[in-house]
């Protein structure tokens, strides 16, 4: 199905070769410009998103800045920052609609996680933003009083695998949210995560695209939203646009 109901798209990737790219475990992506996402993303009633800096971006904020400028109102940015960026270059990108910043704990390219604590409650302080992780689930034990200390959090792609799934679903109850983004990169059943979710908080649920999927096994295609949709019963309007609205204050 197509989907005609306004999606706030929380996780997308713009890869723009005009800006700085940097090689990483010996990837680089394929271009992926606005326009390109704009084509791609024309059924799935896209009316904003967050364009989500990735490791091979690292710290560079001229792609995103241009891509939000590109996207328009109701696109929020997700970038990553070194540890030691003045609070008023922080300040700056929250008034360019820059919303959070990324931990990839995954593949790098961010701070590292001997900065999470204090860079997480100074971007907080400074312009308001919350911190974003891409963690596998199954390393959630030794974050948890860390996370659950913190201001304000979320999880990428389900935390994306199966025996990390009751680890994320504390954080949930302690207030973590989560995006359901990446199905092709998970090893979960997605509907029974999205379920365990909900069941736990319906407010954590935010839903992305995650295009164009670099390095998933395969990439998003449009009948993952179907799945979403199929999923989520009455929380639908929420989880497709009104929880992620509210994160990213938009």
């Amino acid at each position: 199905m197509t989907n005609r109901r306004p999606f706030f798209d929380a996780h997308f990737h713009v890869i723009d070769g005009r800006f700085p790219l940097c090689e990483n475990n010996g990837f680089l992506p394929d271009e992926f410009t606005v326009k390109q996402y704009r084509d791609r993303s024309a059924a799935l009633g896209v009316v904003g998103g967050a364009v989500v800096s990735g490791s091979f971006q690292r710290f560079d904020q001229s792609y995103l800045l241009d891509a939000l400028g590109r996207l328009g109102p109701g696109f929020v940015g997700v970038t990553q920052i070194p540890h030691d960026l003045p609070d008023a270059e922080i300040a700056h990108l929250a008034e360019r609609n820059v919303r959070a910043v990324r931990f990839n704990l995954r593949r790098g390219g961010s701070a590292s996680l001997e900065h999470l604590d204090s860079l997480a409650r100074r971007v907080h302080d400074v312009a308001g933003m919350h911190t974003e992780l891409y963690v596998d689930a199954r390393d959630l034990p030794d974050l948890t009083e860390l996370l659950t200390s913190l201001p304000a959090v979320s999880i990428d792609h389900l935390g994306l695998h199966a025996d990390g799934l009751p680890y994320l679903l504390k954080l949930v109850e302690r207030g973590v949210r989560v995006k359901a983004t990446g199905f092709g990169r998970v090893e979960l059943d997605v509907a029974d995560a999205i379920r365990a979710v909900l069941h736990v908080d319906p407010t954590a649920l935010m839903v992305g695209s995650d295009l164009p999927s670099t390095r998933a096994r395969r990439p998003f295609a449009d009948t993952d939203l179907d799945l979403v949709v199929e999923t989520v019963g009455d929380h639908l309007q929420a989880v497709l646009h009104d929880n992620a609205a509210a994160f990213y204050r938009v």
